[in-house]
């Protein structure tokens, strides 16, 4: 958690200036960019909170961990506008919640942009403006990582004398398997085919070099 002694003081250093919260309470909508970077480190901690829970353990990577989301924190909170939450505001935010009850509903499967659209109630032009205004990326961008994150989870749980990588991958709606490689290679920092062959009791180098990636390219 962000102290606001934390906040002040990060804000000063980075932007010269304390993080002085408004006297009414509104909601701040950061830009895409910056929203996305945030989420990104949060999802990076998070993976490594879960999978490798020893690395947290080194100073080094707690305090690499703590300034990369304080210095995010900040960009978000100095460059974000106030939010007008009129009838559009609350119409995408009911729209985001049945998304979010769809998620929940399926967490193992594949969904797809029919369905969610037909899940939310719109049309994927509104689904794109709802999941850029609260998620900060594009509902495509975020069943892309879904799906890989699924498929990693499947290839962690199940034994290579059982399964392969293609049967895992079309299972997760990835057809061009070699396109797949590449993206799992860029997320996770290994092949598909190491992910299968390690001990579930393993967390290997993926997750570890996953989070040092994401932190490497937004810190």
């Amino acid at each position: 958690m962000l102290t606001h002694q934390d906040a002040a003081a990060a804000g000063e250093a980075l932007i010269g200036r304390e993080v002085v919260a408004p006297l009414v309470t509104q909601r701040i909508k950061p830009s895409p960019r910056l929203l996305s970077r945030l989420l990104s480190l949060h999802e990076a901690a998070a993976h490594l909170a879960k999978t490798a829970p020893d690395i947290l353990g080194k100073p080094e990577v707690g305090r690499a961990i703590d300034q990369a989301l304080a210095e995010a924190m900040v960009a978000c909170l100095a460059n974000g506008h106030p939010v007008n939450e009129g009838r559009a505001y609350r119409h995408h935010a009911r729209v985001m919640q049945r998304l979010e009850d769809t998620l929940r509903a399926n967490p193992e499967g594949p969904l797809y942009m029919a369905d969610l659209c037909k899940a939310a109630g719109v049309s994927h032009r509104t689904l794109i403006e709802c999941c850029q205004e609260h998620l900060g990326m594009s509902p495509k961008r975020y069943l892309l990582l879904r799906r890989m994150h699924l498929a990693w989870r499947a290839l962690r749980r199940e034994d290579a004398g059982s399964t392969t990588v293609t049967e895992i991958a079309t299972n997760y709606g990835f057809w061009e398997l070699g396109r797949f490689s590449v993206v799992y290679h860029s997320m996770f920092g290994e092949s598909p085919s190491t992910t299968l062959r390690r001990s579930p009791e393993d967390p290997g180098l993926g997750e570890a070099s996953e989070v040092g990636l994401k932190f490497a390219e937004f810190a």
